[in-house]
């Protein structure tokens, strides 16, 4: 059975939610239009579609994406961004941009913010932004964004969308509240050209867990089975774990004396969630995590391009399918590449379920808005 995320009603006050339906059912032939750059595999524009978003460009500079997204969406997406103009872009309601963060200039006491972001890519989102002046934007990044160079990159960020006369909200997100197994905190930012005033989704979706995602026909694939040394020092752990010692102490003498796994040992500790952590350090610290590894009855770290989740109890990483469950996609999303390549897809892409979420709240707050309907507050999803 496929494994979809099922869309949640919102819960609105009455009135207001009436006065949404009649709204989208006179203006049914107005369909709002978005653009997805940097749009990877398509988790934006998935989102969209379960909005009744029409999303009429796209844009990826990674050839294996385009692949990915071509094969999924029936249309390949434009490439290197930097080379589009913006008045080659047609025209959209909705600017969406999981933009990579790359280094800001700070040289300099009297430069602009656009002297500052030229060069890095969020330069492509401000122009494009300029341009076409779209009635609202949502942009990803990673946590670390909001504490980069003590703030500064984010305050440079957010002036220089303020500066295009947008009203400007971010907050930070788990992916984990919002229905997946998966421990995934990401910047999300909201903006509007007009006064309204956005509340992100509170998330109220906790307590999945990698069973939930599991498929059973991946316990039989070898190809996911864990190495023997990873295998034997999980054995290991359980066979001498007790509980007055919940850390156990592993064989370092295998290792170069003058390593630091030969130098403070490696040490192996289950933590409250049931997850398997091993590190190296004096056992009372936790100097540097080498290895994780989660359970069903818990969730995953966060997937990234170079690593896999992988779980103790089943001994093995999880397979394409689960990982591709584990951010919201349907089992029907299409990968016609190598596993690897999707793993990595999959590890730079967004958790489907909490743009859906966002965007969801972002239209409708956009539609009560045209109606002069008081503001969506408190919506829960």
């Amino acid at each position: 059975m496929s494994y979809l995320i099922e869309n949640e009603l919102i819960m609105v006050e009455e009135e207001d939610f009436q006065r949404e339906i009649i709204y989208t059912q006179k203006n049914d032939n107005q369909r709002l239009r978005g653009i997805d750059l940097f749009c990877g595999i398509g988790g934006f524009r998935l989102a969209m579609e379960r909005n009744n978003i029409d999303c009429v460009f796209s844009s990826d500079i990674d050839s294996f994406a385009q692949k990915t997204y071509a094969e999924n969406f029936g249309e390949k997406p434009y490439g290197d961004i930097t080379k589009i103009d913006a008045s080659e872009i047609p025209t959209f309601d909705i600017l969406t941009a999981g933009f990579p963060c790359q280094p800001f200039s700070y040289s300099g006491l009297n430069q602009g913010f656009e002297d500052k972001i030229r060069g890095t890519l969020f330069f492509d989102v401000i122009r494009i932004i300029e341009h076409h002046q779209p009635k609202m934007f949502f942009l990803e990044n990673v946590k670390g964004l909001k504490s980069h160079l003590n703030g500064e990159t984010l305050q440079i960020i957010i002036k220089s969308l303020e500066e295009q006369g947008y009203k400007v909200k971010w907050k930070v997100l788990n992916s984990l509240d919002f229905g997946l197994p998966q421990a995934r905190e990401r910047w999300y930012c909201v903006g509007y050209k007009d006064d309204i005033d956005f509340q992100f989704p509170e998330g109220k979706r906790k307590g999945a867990i990698l069973k939930d995602i599991i498929d059973e026909d991946s316990n039989r694939n070898e190809k996911l089975k864990l190495g023997n040394w990873e295998t034997k020092m999980i054995d290991f752990h359980f066979e001498n774990v007790i509980e007055e010692k919940p850390r156990v102490e592993h064989d370092s003498t295998v290792y170069n004396p003058m390593s630091k796994k030969g130098r403070h040992g490696v040490f192996s500790f289950q933590k409250a969630d049931k997850a398997l952590r091993f590190h190296v350090g004096d056992f009372a610290k936790t100097q540097v995590q080498e290895m994780f590894y989660a359970c069903q009855d818990t969730y995953a770290p966060t997937i990234i391009a170079g690593r896999v989740p992988k779980l103790w109890d089943l001994q093995r990483k999880l397979s394409v399918l689960e990982a591709t469950r584990l951010q919201g996609f349907p089992d029907n999303f299409k990968f016609p590449v190598s596993d690897a390549q999707a793993y990595k897809q999959l590890g730079n892409s967004v958790s489907v379920p909490v743009i859906e979420s966002i965007l969801r709240k972002m239209v409708l707050n956009y539609n009560l808005n045209k109606l002069s309907s008081p503001i969506l507050q408190s919506s829960k999803f």
